[in-house]
């Protein structure tokens, strides 16, 4: 009797996470991230801490500039926080990436490459532990874009980091494959190749971006944002 009700128990606790992880998931959709990030941190699991990760980064895309930094900073403590939950959390290591990713833009040159090899070893960390982590191989076709960009800057961080143009589109592709349907993907591979000079093969992203159907809040967010681009694009 006893270890029915300890299974009953166990059985309820899970269907209750269940449920309030796809409440902050459903209030993350609908773009209250402020809500989102709490909710999830509330969980105090690592599920919910690498969605509160989540929602502070998105949130800083629709945030004031000098408001941002201290959103990205929480997106990392939260996303250390589900790591040391769960050391197989592959979300977990993707959002830790994404948001070493934002700060290394308010870093120092030197300082900025030590942190672009820290996301690549988060990001690896990602696809290893789940290959179907579409938006970890559209970070890595960032990643590879954003750093090795030519020129003596471009020489520079390439050798120092391993990275490499060739890499971009091949990990686009992987992402398209698992997610065909995502705008997201298809803008930030146009921010991808604006980065590398491609104008061109960027205005065709863009059209994919503003043609796929956008139900969530960031989606809806991102096909504005890929209109914006494209009328200024030349």
């Amino acid at each position: 009797m006893r270890k029915m009700m300890m299974t009953l128990t166990l059985a309820l606790t899970t269907a209750a996470f269940a449920q309030s992880q796809q409440a902050a998931q459903s209030l993350l959709d609908q773009g209250r991230w402020q809500e989102a990030a709490t909710a999830g941190a509330a969980l105090n699991t690592s599920a919910g801490y690498a969605l509160a990760a989540q929602a502070n980064t998105l949130g800083a895309s629709v945030t004031a500039l000098d408001a941002r930094k201290p959103l990205f900073n929480k997106a990392q403590d939260y996303a250390k926080k589900a790591i040391n939950l769960d050391p197989n959390n592959a979300e977990a290591y993707f959002e830790l990436a994404r948001a070493q990713g934002r700060l290394a833009q308010y870093a120092g040159v030197f300082q900025s490459l030590g942190m672009a090899k820290d996301m690549k070893v988060n990001l690896d960390k990602a696809v290893s532990l789940n290959p179907k982590l579409a938006g970890a191989y559209v970070a890595l076709g960032l990643w590879n874009a954003n750093l090795d960009t030519g020129g003596l800057k471009g020489s520079i961080a390439a050798q120092q980091t391993g990275a490499s143009k060739a890499n971009v589109a091949s990990n686009f592709d992987k992402a398209f494959k698992l997610e065909p349907t995502v705008n997201t993907h298809h803008l930030e591979y146009a921010n991808a190749l604006i980065v590398q000079g491609n104008k061109t093969e960027a205005r065709n992203q863009l059209q994919k971006a503003i043609a796929l159907p956008a139900e969530t809040y960031w989606a809806k967010h991102d096909q504005a944002v890929a209109q914006a681009i494209l009328a200024k694009l030349k």
